[in-house]
C-alpha cells in the first residue's frame, strides 16, 4: 500500500508540473516579429527606379531579355544617352520592371549624331583616317532623300539574298566574301560598336540624327569606334560571319526604332 501510494504521488506530479501554455505563446510570438523583419517587402516592397513614369509616352518599362543596347536600338537612341537620361551608374545592370526614359529629358533635341562638316580621322585606325571613296554600285546620284535630309547608299556592294519581313527579318542581308568593305550609308555618329546584342554578332550602330539609326551586323573585324563621327561611304568594318552561318552583311534601318524597310531609302542598283 505504502509502495502504491508513492507511485499515485509521483504520476501526479509528472503531469502537473509543465501544463503551461507560456513557452508556446512565446515561441509563437517570436515567429511573427522574426517573420515581419526578415520579409520587410511583405509589408511593404520598394518601387523600382522610374516606375511613377510607366507608360507615360517617352517611357519603357524594362522586360526580361532587355539590354540597354537593344532598347536604344529599339527606340532610335543610343545606349551612352540612355544611361546619361536615367543616371545608371553601371549601364550593364537594368532590373525588370525599371522604367526608363527613352527620350532626351525636357524636349531637348539631341543632334550629336548629325555630321555637317568633315571629320577628324582616327587616331589609331588607318581604315578611317581617310574616308573611304563609294563603291561605284553606292554612287548612284538617284540616291533618294530620305526624311530629315539623309541620302542613304549601299552599305556593301554584294547580291541581295533577303530582303526585309517586319516579322523574320527586320533589315536587308548582302552577300559578300569574308573582308568586304562594310561602308556607313550615310553621315553620323558610331552609337555602338561591339558583339553585346545576341544575333547580331560584331555590330556597328550609327546614329544619324534624331529620326534614323543604322544597323550593321555580323562583321569580322569593326574598324571604328563608339562616338567616332564617320562620313558617308567610309568603311566601317569588315564583312565577316559573327553569329551567323555564313558570309554576309545583315543591314537596317530604324525610324525613331521601328524597323523600316531600308529598300525603300536605297538607290535603285
Amino acid at each position: 500500500m505504502v509502495l502504491m501510494a508513492l507511485a499515485i504521488a509521483l504520476l501526479a506530479g509528472c503531469t502537473s508540473s509543465p501544463r503551461t501554455p507560456a513557452p508556446v505563446e512565446d515561441r509563437t510570438a517570436m515567429s511573427r516579429s522574426s517573420t515581419h523583419t526578415a520579409t520587410p517587402t511583405v509589408e511593404a516592397s520598394k518601387p523600382l527606379p522610374g516606375s511613377e513614369n510607366a507608360g507615360k509616352p517617352g517611357y519603357y518599362t524594362v522586360q526580361r531579355g532587355d539590354t540597354l543596347t537593344r532598347i536604344g536600338l529599339d527606340n532610335g537612341q543610343g545606349w551612352r544617352d540612355l544611361a546619361r537620361w536615367n543616371n545608371l551608374s553601371n549601364p550593364d545592370v537594368i532590373e525588370v520592371g525599371q522604367v526608363l526614359r527613352v527620350s532626351p529629358p525636357g524636349g531637348a533635341v539631341e543632334t550629336s549624331g548629325v555630321v555637317v562638316r568633315p571629320i577628324a580621322p582616327s587616331a589609331n585606325s588607318s581604315a578611317s583616317a581617310t574616308p573611304a571613296k563609294p563603291e561605284p554600285a553606292s554612287a548612284s546620284p538617284s540616291t533618294p532623300a530620305g526624311d530629315e535630309g539623309v541620302a542613304f547608299i549601299w552599305p556593301a556592294n554584294g547580291s541581295l539574298i533577303a530582303g526585309f519581313d517586319e516579322a523574320k527579318n527586320k533589315g536587308l542581308d548582302i552577300a559578300g566574301k569574308a573582308g568586304d568593305p562594310v561602308i556607313a550609308a550615310a553621315d553620323g555618329q558610331v552609337v555602338y560598336a561591339g558583339a553585346g546584342l545576341r544575333g547580331y554578332g560584331n555590330l556597328i550602330i550609327l546614329k544619324h540624327n534624331n529620326t534614323f539609326l543604322t544597323a550593321y551586323a555580323h562583321n569580322q573585324a569593326l574598324l571604328v569606334k563608339e562616338d567616332q563621327k564617320v562620313r558617308k561611304g567610309q568603311k566601317i568594318a569588315e564583312m565577316g560571319k559573327s553569329d551567323s552561318d555564313r558570309v554576309k552583311l545583315h543591314f537596317e534601318v530604324r525610324r525613331q526604332g521601328k524597323p523600316v524597310d531600308p529598300a525603300k531609302l536605297l538607290p535603285a542598283r
